[in-house]
C-alpha cells in the first residue's frame, strides 16, 4: 500500500489554531476522544507537522473544538517542503 503524503502545509494552520486557542495537544486530543474521534498523540503530531494525512472526521472535530470555519484550515496554504 503506497502511502499518501499531504501536499499543502494544512498542518501548519492546524497548529497555529490550537495555539491561538492555548490549548496543548493533549488537551485536543482528549476533546477529540470524548467526541469518540480515536487518535493517538503520536497521530495528532503527525497532522501538525504534516507527516500524515487529516481524516474528515478528525478535522470536522476540530473545527467543532476550535468554533472556526472550515475555511481557517486553509488559508494561506503552502507547500510542503519535500524532506
Amino acid at each position: 500500500m503506497q502511502k499518501i503524503r499531504p501536499d499543502l502545509d494544512i498542518g501548519q494552520n492546524i497548529a497555529r489554531i490550537r495555539k491561538e486557542h492555548g490549548m496543548t495537544q493533549d488537551q485536543v486530543i482528549a476533546r477529540l476522544h470524548l467526541m469518540e474521534i480515536d487518535i493517538s498523540k503520536s497521530t495528532y503530531a503527525k497532522l501538525e507537522t504534516n507527516r500524515m494525512n487529516i481524516k474528515v472526521s478528525e478535522l470536522v472535530g476540530l473545527s467543532l473544538i476550535f468554533g472556526t470555519d472550515f475555511n481557517a484550515f486553509f488559508q494561506n496554504l503552502q507547500p510542503v517542503r519535500k524532506t
